[in-house]
């Protein structure tokens, strides 16, 4: 694996800062995060012996060099490699529970978990029991962990047309509880978001929100096609938008949120170093911008250390910090009242360690 760049970890292994600290007890939301890709090396190395056929490590420890990626499409590869393991319900209640677990542990109220039902349903899973298994764990991390999960049904993009009717025939058919949205992930080169225009229409006719990746490993017209075409309410990634000034100008002016996950596009190498990322241009231009973790355990991150990355490189104190957290707490498909009881949660926190 020549050249390939290990899952960033000095985050783990830096000593606890009064903002770290800050961080690890601050009430949060994530709306970015991918079902699959938060399986913790524990759990994924466990599917792994259960399934001796995989390619897959079972050994936790060897995970870190199998989760190095020479680029995106590689990244695809192995990340699909991780989704083969998922072969039963009782496969996808454990990950989804155990999701919900290290959730919990980062002190996470309530995330949007991107999850891809095509990858399940197409592996035999049947999809009434795909979705009672996410919806039985749902269920269960909110009244043991504290954790309120919801649902983005992803299009996993490079498995074409086939794949976008059979997600929204899924998402509309069953429309289970915790469905809050509809979203497109993958690779995007040589996969036009034009295309998936007739099944964003249906989704969004039927009361989801749409929140595609746009921008993440391609240009700016990638996000106006996202917008224009997908109607899309909040953008994955949109790392790209810093090089069209009319498009930042549009995302500020119309509030239209950024879900960024600075590690991942270093891990991907979507953008190349953490130095270089434009998290801080699009702050300056106005731009609504989220923290997120993405795939976490697969870059060797989570949402702790993705907080501590963005306050570096936006130079923010804990009073900067909780305005990131606020932020992904008001663009979120979180209803009134649990938008604004976490928010008083996170403005009581602030408020005491401001005063301590």
């Amino acid at each position: 694996m020549a050249g390939a760049r290990r899952p960033a970890r000095v985050h783990e292994e830096e000593p606890m800062t009064d903002l770290s600290a800050f961080i690890a007890g601050l009430p949060k939301a994530e709306l970015h995060v991918h079902h699959v890709g938060s399986a913790s090396p524990r759990i994924v190395a466990e599917l792994a012996a259960r399934h001796p056929d995989s390619p897959v490590p079972t050994d936790p420890e060897a995970l870190a060099d199998y989760f190095a990626f020479r680029d995106f499409a590689h990244f695809i590869e192995v990340y699909l490699s991780v989704v083969d393991l998922i072969r039963d319900a009782e496969d996808v209640r454990l990950l989804t529970y155990e999701v919900a677990r290290d959730m919990a542990r980062q002190n996470i109220r309530y995330a949007e978990l991107t999850v891809t039902p095509y990858s399940s349903t197409r592996r035999g899973i049947p999809d009434g029991a795909f979705v009672e298994a996410i919806e039985d764990a749902r269920k269960a991390a909110e009244a043991e962990l504290g954790v309120v999960l919801r649902w983005c049904f992803d299009i996993p993009g490079e498995a074409g047309l086939e794949s976008a009717e059979e997600t929204t025939r899924i998402a509309l058919g069953l429309q289970p509880e915790g469905l809050v949205s509809f979203g497109l992930g993958g690779p995007e080169i040589g996969v036009p978001r034009p295309q998936f225009k007739p099944y964003f229409d249906r989704a969004v006719a039927a009361g989801l929100h749409s929140v595609p990746h746009a921008g993440e490993t391609t240009g700016p017209q990638t996000i106006w096609d996202a917008l224009t075409e997908l109607r899309a309410e909040r953008i994955g990634h949109g790392t790209s938008c810093v090089r069209d000034p009319e498009l930042l100008a549009h995302l500020a002016e119309h509030r239209i949120p950024l879900e960024v996950c600075p590690t991942s596009n270093i891990a991907t190498r979507a953008v190349a170093s953490l130095e270089e990322h434009p998290i801080a241009e699009m702050v300056a231009a106005g731009v609504l911008v989220t923290v997120n973790s993405d795939d976490p355990p697969m870059f060797g991150t989570d949402l702790n250390s993705e907080y501590a990355v963005a306050a570096r490189l936006l130079g923010l104190d804990a009073a900067g910090v909780a305005a990131l957290a606020r932020n992904a707490v008001e663009v979120s498909f979180l209803d009134a009242a649990g938008k604004a009881a976490l928010i008083r949660e996170i403005d009581t926190y602030a408020a005491a360690h401001a005063g301590g």
